[in-house]
């Protein structure tokens, strides 16, 4: 048995204020980290947190790692879901990011056609479009919160063409989708899951009318796709239809909003990386990439141990939890050279912001998309971008990285 004397815990002040120097420790004193937990029903069991790029790899490829607890365990040791979080637990069984074979592999092949590459390539001249929209008012020698005006602005606008909802419905979209992002976190509380579970009623209500108008008013976007899928097909439940048609807009703009933020604030931190991306847009893609892997979005996913294993030294039993730390893999020094530095001209850069394997992000493509067209259109409009504050503040999500403003002066 590996022995452990390092403390990690993603909810101190010390992971708040600088989460990658944890990480380095962690990588170095305990880079598997167990903890002792009990659920609801006062079942004990292990909470495990891989932070290497070989581990985090490892449980998203195993089989013997599930995404639901009762693929994990039988029914009769299943803690009871709470009343107050029914309607949240029940869709979120239905989304495809938290299903397993074979209606993981089911629902994702039917919402992989409408998530292409192509799909991307399609959508770019919209997405040039929209940026120019959200800067029109801001002009060389003003100031505007990046984050507010732009960053969040764009996927929103870009999800509400693609699904086919009205844009006068983002700030409503916006508010659930935050909420619901908060049920998936590091150790959500009671009121936090209450909230999501609220905000999860009210989405799908908000969906199932959409669906009922689209069906009898069938228009060409992916809504009416997952319709047809749905009603006529039968290859898809409602609940899934209802379920993916919210996770398809959280997913959409959430971590692609975090990423253009991101981008703006590491090109004015980095001001050498911006001179050469500005004399050389060949390097956007690579930059992005970049972007990714040194503040990625989703810094963690969550799985539960199906059967008992050794693993490193490691014995994990049924119905452990393991958290996958994509953030600390994509800091590893065993697989990428200075990784504290942030260079957008990295030659090996297989980072793991978009997830691995089976579960890799479907919107993978619209999202690099939307990120290059996003930071190129500032590069088009203003020669230079300042902070107006040099102090940014974080959200303080252990899962997710997120900037709560980012006040910019543009010239």
């Amino acid at each position: 048995m590996v022995q452990q004397s390092y403390v990690f815990d993603p909810l101190s002040s010390q992971f708040q204020q600088d989460r990658y120097t944890v990480f380095r420790e962690v990588h170095t004193h305990c880079p598997i980290y167990k903890e002792p937990q009990v659920d609801s029903s006062g079942r004990a069991f292990t909470s495990w947190h891989f932070t290497t790029y070989e581990d985090v790899q490892f449980v998203n490829r195993d089989k013997r790692f599930v995404m639901q607890l009762k693929n994990a365990l039988p029914a009769a040791q299943l803690p009871p879901v709470p009343e107050e979080i029914r309607v949240l637990d029940h869709l979120m069984q239905n989304i495809v990011v938290f299903q397993d074979p074979p209606d993981h592999t089911r629902t994702r092949l039917l919402l992989s056609k409408a998530f292409t590459p192509r799909l991307a390539e399609q959508l770019e001249p919209t997405i040039r479009d929209i940026t120019h929209y959200l800067l029109q008012e801001f002009e060389p020698g003003t100031t505007f919160d990046l984050v507010r005006d732009y960053a969040t602005q764009l996927p929103i606008f870009v999800m509400a063409e693609l699904m086919g909802v009205s844009v006068e419905d983002r700030d409503l979209m916006k508010k659930w989708s935050t909420e619901l992002t908060r049920a998936s976190d590091h150790k959500p509380t009671k009121e936090m899951l209450a909230t999501a579970n609220q905000a999860m009623i009210e989405f799908r209500d908000y969906f199932r009318d959409l669906v009922h108008d689209r069906s009898r008013n069938e228009r060409d976007d992916l809504m009416s796709g997952l319709i047809r899928a749905t009603y006529e097909e039968g290859r898809m439940s409602e609940d899934e239809l209802l379920g993916n048609s919210v996770n398809l807009v959280i997913a959409g703009h959430e971590s692609t909003a975090s990423m253009i933020a991101s981008s703006v604030y590491l090109m004015i931190q980095h001001q050498s990386q911006q001179e050469l991306l500005r004399a050389q847009p060949e390097w956007m893609g690579s930059a992005i990439e970049e972007v990714l892997r040194f503040e990625t979005p989703i810094q963690l996913r969550h799985r539960k141990v199906a059967e008992d294993m050794e693993y490193k030294g490691h014995f994990l039993k049924q119905g452990d939890s393991v958290t996958g730390w994509f953030a600390a893999a994509n800091r590893d020094p065993n697989v990428f050279a200075n990784p504290d530095q942030f260079d957008i001209t990295r030659k090996k850069n297989p980072h793991l912001a978009f997830g691995y394997a089976t579960h890799f992000c479907l919107g993978a493509p619209l999202a690099r998309k939307e990120g290059a067209i996003a930071l190129q259109t500032l590069f088009d409009k203003y020669a230079h971008l300042g902070l107006v504050d040099e102090r940014v503040e974080w959200a303080p999500f252990p899962s997710r990285r997120v900037l709560k403003e980012l006040n910019i002066r543009v010239s």
